[in-house]
């Protein structure tokens, strides 16, 4: 289910991805990296503890997945681009939808200390799956449930970092 058109039959068999979503895909792979490299030295200039984990022990392997994704996207680009199509058709709204979605961030990280991590992250989950195309709106709140509890309660109990509990205690 695509909100794109389909691009008008040339004659010729047209498949893979059009160009602009293959440079979209290489330019977003190639932020990561930087981000990867950036997570990573920061990561390893944090001072040791007596702690029986420090304070590099979540940054270091988010920085290094970063990097895995980040070059795998750049890969993926790359054979993509050798094989793109002109581009197609814009999706309709989806200058609407990047603006709901940033809108969307910004309100949690402005509902964040008032209403608790479990509760702004489930929603910012779920209203990011239904903007980007959720074929089921109640699996993606179960999911976006599902995902906040289990990051709260790995990092809040089980790493001992707090996270913003809100109103109910979670």
């Amino acid at each position: 289910m695509t909100d794109v058109k389909p691009v008008a039959d040339t004659g010729t068999e047209e498949s893979g991805t059009d160009r602009r979503t293959a440079r979209a895909s290489a330019l977003f792979g190639g932020l990561m990296l930087v981000g990867a490299v950036l997570v990573i030295v920061d990561a390893v200039r944090l001072p040791d503890t007596s702690g029986v984990v420090g304070p590099a022990a979540v940054p270091l392997p988010v920085g290094v997945l970063l990097g895995v994704v980040g070059a795998g996207l750049l890969v993926r680009a790359r054979s993509e681009l050798r094989e793109t199509r002109p581009g197609a058709e814009r999706p309709p709204h989806g200058t609407l939808r990047l603006g709901a979605m940033v809108g969307v961030l910004v309100a949690f990280a402005l509902l964040l200390p008032v209403l608790g991590y479990v509760l702004c992250s489930a929603a910012l989950f779920t209203v990011t799956a239904v903007l980007l195309g959720a074929p089921r709106v109640t699996q993606a709140i179960a999911y976006g449930w599902a995902l906040a509890g289990i990051v709260f309660l790995v990092f809040d109990r089980l790493i001992g970092l707090t996270l913003p509990t809100g109103p109910w205690g979670f």
